[in-house]
């Protein structure tokens, strides 16, 4: 799975390796969490980033609060009925300059930081949906249902679709996100179902490269460069 990750480039250095112009504004985080409105770029609008809630809630959820997806398998993302109706039609790169896992591979849990070599940013696989509140709602009171309006406001959110380790993750994890590659990211956003598939592949494990890092980034409240930063085991 994908729990956390960080996404810390300057917007105007998105907009260049993107080629987008920056909707909303929009923090540096070193520990993006669920539930946090983060930085995307949606079909609809493949030409900006917006902000949208990590955390998918379906289309057809009554309560948002019994269905909020973090992560979607890209093995049964066409078929599950959470989302299949977005992976068609409303696909999403989730931007970020790296995620974290947390695993045991010299016997002690840790968390562990996973960047592109190169160190550039790069987009992960996502799907988004804009869940609409129903107009009215029962309301159950001492002498029966009570019929109140609401006016919640439309929510925007997205999941990021995960899939095998490669060599590089498995040690820590036997999942991780879709880290397209630079050169097919837009095709995400508009292939179709074959096409689409074809690019839930693992990245090249020589592509990232992985350090354990403080353990403070388990708090998800502490956000801040040195979470980032390369520790000793």
């Amino acid at each position: 799975m994908c729990g956390r990750y960080g996404l810390f480039t300057p917007p105007t250095e998105l907009e260049t390796r993107f080629d987008v112009t920056v909707q909303a504004a929009f923090e540096p985080t070193y520990n993006a969490a669920p539930g946090e409105s983060l930085p995307v770029i949606a079909d609809d609008e493949p030409g900006t980033i917006r902000t949208a809630e990590w955390g998918l809630i379906p289309s057809w959820a009554d309560d948002p609060d019994e269905h909020r997806h973090i992560n979607a398998r890209a093995e049964t993302l066409f078929e599950r009925s959470s989302f299949r109706e977005a992976a068609q039609r409303r696909r999403c790169l989730v931007l970020a300059d790296g995620f974290f896992e947390w695993g045991s591979p010299d016997g002690q849990r840790r968390p562990y930081f996973f960047r592109r070599c190169d160190g550039d940013p790069f987009a992960m696989a996502g799907l988004w949906e804009r869940w609409e509140p129903p107009s009215t709602q029962v309301k159950l009171g001492a002498f029966g249902g009570d019929t109140v309006s609401t006016d919640a406001a439309p929510v925007e959110t997205f999941t990021i679709v995960t899939t095998a380790a490669n060599a590089t993750v498995e040690p820590v994890h036997d999942r991780m996100p879709v880290v397209l590659p630079p050169d097919r990211e837009r095709e995400w956003l508009s292939a179709d179902r074959e096409t689409a598939t074809a690019l839930l592949e693992p990245a090249p494990p020589d592509h990232l490269r992985v350090d354990p890092v403080t353990r403070a980034v388990n708090d998800p409240t502490n956000d801040r460069p040195d979470l980032v930063t390369p520790v000793a085991e």
